[in-house]
């Protein structure tokens, strides 16, 4: 059972799993921080003077029933950028280096049932009698 564990441990899917939780969270905070301090304050500013950014308040004045649009955009960039990052840093390169591993391995043979090595043997002698002439 602990060897089992230990080979499902060495896998190296499971380290590159694990570095890519660390590092993808680790980016998430920059890239969070960037798009808080740039991206956010930027469309706020679409609103206007007299309007406070992307945000509408329910009940006027009462700032528990503020809807803040520019946060939910704010995610969502901090989202995309972050998964492109952890795919084309982590994913894509990976994906290239297994490819480049098939290439070096032979494909394993099929395994051919007794019919179908029947039916190729049919096929075989029909395709011979009709070079043959003998149909």
């Amino acid at each position: 059972m602990l060897q089992g564990f230990k080979d499902f441990i060495m896998r190296g899917n499971v380290i590159e799993l694990a570095v890519a939780v660390v590092v993808g969270s680790a980016f998430a905070a920059v890239v969070d921080t960037i798009v808080s301090n740039v991206v956010t304050p930027l469309l706020n500013s679409v609103g206007g003077a007299e309007v406070s950014g992307l945000t509408i308040e329910i009940i006027s004045g009462n700032e528990s029933t503020r809807m803040d649009f520019a946060a939910i955009i704010n995610a969502i960039i901090v989202f995309l950028i972050t998964a492109a990052v952890v795919y084309f840093v982590l994913v894509a390169p990976m994906n290239k280096a297994m490819e480049f591993r098939r290439r070096g391995q032979e494909p394993e043979p099929e395994e051919i049932s007794d019919e179908v090595l029947a039916l190729r043997e049919i096929r075989d002698l029909l395709a011979q009698r009709k070079t043959d002439g003998t149909l």
